[in-house]
């Protein structure tokens, strides 16, 4: 049995992938002033590290309290001085909070998959929370701040659950990583599908374009696919037993065999490496899309696509992704 997908399971995957839409906007925050802060007012800052106050999903906040006089302008000289009035200010971001609560909702999940419907509901409710507190209101004014890698950790599109179920099934195939990432210069993005075993790894990659229709809305407009070269490994790693349809075979009988053939797959792997990819062009009926960010920030965008699937993806390299 091969540990590489066979070419009919790699070219279904393409189709898979070209549905997978690909775009999302960011803003920078806005703060909120509380009370003036001009020249004649008395202000104290008193910190208290220790306050918080707990909301529903066990969200804490931390405050400082600013000790402010109520007349701005001073008392009136037939008045009395007034008493400081202390104004509570939120420093700890309950997004953060949201955000932390919903990537953890994820685990076990397999990108959606495997959810139950009860975290389904609660995944749910979470995005709602975060899509009411987006920062970028019109994620298309900041196309800049899409740049780079984001990685695919939950979608509720069904398109993609064939591929993530059948990679799941191979006992020593893998499916590392769902991606998309975004070049604003060119309104190009690029999703990708990473695969991996033992022999070797590959990717399933499909480019598209996109054009801005509206302050929250893109359309996508996929023109070619790639099959990456695979990659052979010169150090065959092989697992001690794998599971099929529920029972554990043992593989420990075949290292032998496999440690034989070490160096005939490394010298495999010098020619192999050295081919180009397989591009081919996309022009089929189902090559376009469109896309609505619901969220974005730094390392988080939240958006949903046709038929109101959700899609959440966190940037490469943010501490969200650290389990």
């Amino acid at each position: 049995m091969s540990s590489v997908p066979s070419t009919s399971a790699i070219m279904a995957s393409v189709s898979l992938v070209n549905r997978f839409p690909c775009k999302s906007f960011k803003n920078s925050p806005q703060t909120t002033k509380l009370m003036p802060n001009t020249a004649f007012s008395g202000v104290n800052l008193i910190n208290f590290p220790a306050l918080s106050i707990t909301k529903t999903g066990n969200m804490k906040h931390k405050f400082t309290v600013r000790v402010v006089s109520d007349d701005e302008w001073g008392p009136d000289d037939d008045e009395p001085a007034a008493s400081g009035v202390a104004v509570m200010e939120e420093s700890e971001s309950e997004i953060d909070v949201l955000k932390k609560q919903l990537v953890g909702s994820f685990y076990g999940t397999n990108r959606g998959l495997s959810a139950s419907t009860e975290t389904r509901a609660e995944i749910v409710e979470l995005i709602t929370q975060l899509e009411a507190k987006n920062p970028t209101p019109a994620p298309t004014e900041a196309l800049t701040l899409l740049n780079g890698k984001w990685i695919l950790a939950y979608t509720t599109f069904t398109g993609l659950f064939p591929l993530l179920s059948t990679a799941a099934a191979l006992p020593l195939v893998k499916l590392e990583e769902i991606s998309q990432t975004i070049d604003s210069g060119n309104l190009t993005v690029q999703n990708s599908v990473l695969f991996s075993g033992p022999l070797a790894s590959t990717s399933v990659t499909t480019n598209a374009k996109f054009e801005v229709r509206s302050p929250k809305r893109v359309q996508i407009k996929f023109v070619e696919g790639i099959i990456g070269t695979p990659q052979l490994t010169d150090s065959i790693v092989f697992p001690e037993n794998v599971e099929v349809l529920g029972q554990k075979i043992d593989l420990s009988p075949f290292k032998g065999l496999i440690t034989s053939v070490q160096d005939t797959a490394s010298s495999v792997a010098k020619t192999i490496s050295t081919q180009p990819p397989l591009k081919f062009p996309i022009s089929n009926t189902n090559a376009e899309s469109w896309l609505l960010t619901t969220y974005l920030d730094d390392v988080l965008r939240i958006s949903r696509g046709d038929g109101g699937c959700i899609f959440v993806l966190i940037k490469e390299g943010s501490a969200l992704l650290t389990p």
